[in-house]
């Protein structure tokens, strides 16, 4: 299935290209890249996400560069080697793609396919990502599927139905575009993705799992989660048997966090919803973030509405030890009421309850009493760092007539 666009579109390039593709140059700056414009042979052209966050005016600093050439791609990459330092990685011999990085530059070159430019972009994913940058000798836009207009729009429109089957990741990638620009997915195109999401299984794990990182990272991203569950994209990595699942939070009633306190934790509410322990592990999730989205789990599911009033102390410095980096995603859920509160506490490095620890180490329990190693200091630590978090110490003096009164009592040693 191949999607219709307008008349207006059929042209290579139209009426605007001259003028658009001279200022996107500009914006991209090409006196930074770490080559000349002269390096790469004429035909080329800067195709993807350069293209088209340059139009929308969201370059990055380094912005990441795909080029296609005419032919001999990582032989151009070798060269560009010689020229200025480096390393060139062939990533595909077959179809001759090569990256040439330098420094922190990582930029993709690939030869053509098919038998002329137009022909390589229509096998793209979306109009948005179909638009192409000529560069010599004179800078133009191509655009053969109407991809400035969708852009305008902000609509992501599917070029082929075959585009999708023949990578399915490009499902999932609709939704973390959506998540990162802000845009809405055409009625025809939401189909498709639905249509064929059953083939993302058949998608390796790590590319699937750079996606949900950016998708969960997106400042839109709790508009786009709910349609990502309606359609099942990630059917096989969740898990729907729990019932008192939460449902996912939106920028709202966070006005007492800093943007950095809801980078941390909204990432890992969203991965918590959107994923079972199992998925999470099966995608190849760090050990960190799987136990962090374990715990905040377990603790969501213990959430009395009350800011965990009902807690005893036990528990209350458990939640604390659990949770105490990324404690926002907890805070999320409880009373507005009670937000500012937590939140200032765990700003305060020295809060004995949000940052839990015991006033004495280890080494100095043991030199201090002339001990030897044993279970018992990870016990006698606890208790004293419980007695902290709650204000019933207040000084070193105290904490060692403390773990003295303890190791009298407790008699965690023999001969």
């Amino acid at each position: 299935m191949h999607m219709t666009f307008s008349s207006e579109t059929q042209s290579i390039f139209d009426a605007n290209g001259f003028y658009l593709g001279k200022m996107l140059l500009q914006r991209l700056k090409p006196e930074a890249w770490p080559f000349a414009l002269e390096d790469l042979p004429e035909g080329t052209v800067l195709v993807g996400g350069a293209v088209r966050d340059g139009l929308l005016n969201k370059q990055g600093i380094v912005p990441d560069l795909d080029f296609v050439l005419p032919s001999h791609a990582i032989e151009t990459c070798k060269s560009l080697v010689k020229k200025y330092g480096g390393r060139a990685i062939e990533l595909d011999s077959k179809r001759d793609i090569g990256r040439y990085v330098f420094k922190n530059w990582k930029i993709d070159l690939a030869s053509q396919i098919g038998q002329n430019l137009e022909e390589d972009l229509l096998r793209r994913d979306f109009s948005v990502n179909a638009i192409a940058l000529n560069l010599l000798p004179t800078p133009f836009l191509i655009d053969p599927s109407g991809g400035l207009k969708d852009l305008d729009e902000k609509k992501l429109v599917a070029i082929a139905e075959g585009n999708l089957i023949e990578d399915p990741l490009r499902i999932l990638r609709a939704l973390r575009l959506m998540s990162e620009l802000n845009f809405e997915v055409d009625s025809q195109t939401e189909s498709l993705l639905g249509k064929h999401a059953e083939l993302l299984e058949t998608v390796a794990s790590e590319r699937i799992k750079m996606e949900i990182e950016r998708l969960t990272n997106g400042y839109w991203a709790d508009d786009v989660i709910p349609l990502l569950i309606q359609l099942k994209l990630l059917e096989p990595w969740r898990d729907n048997s729990n019932s008192q699942e939460p449902a996912p939070l939106s920028l709202k009633n966070v006005s007492s966090f800093t943007p950095n306190e809801l980078k941390l934790a909204f990432p890992l509410v969203r991965l918590t919803h959107l994923l079972s322990d199992r998925g999470l592990v099966n995608l190849g999730f760090s050990r960190k973030i799987i136990r962090s989205s374990n715990l905040l789990r377990i603790w969501q599911q213990r959430n009395d509405g009350l800011a965990f009033v009902n807690l005893n102390e036990l528990d209350r410095l458990q939640l604390h030890l659990d949770l105490e980096t990324f404690l926002p995603a907890i805070i999320l859920s409880i009373p507005n009421r009670d937000k500012k509160v937590w939140l200032n506490r765990w700003r305060d490095p020295l809060d004995p309850l949000f940052h839990p620890a015991s006033p004495l180490d280890g080494n100095t329990l043991k030199e201090t009493f002339q001990i030897a190693e044993g279970p018992w200091i990870g016990k006698l630590m606890f208790f004293l760092c419980k007695e902290r978090a709650f204000g019933r110490l207040h000084n070193s003096y105290e904490a060692f007539e403390l773990a003295r009164y303890w190791l009298e009592h407790n008699q965690p040693f023999c001969d």
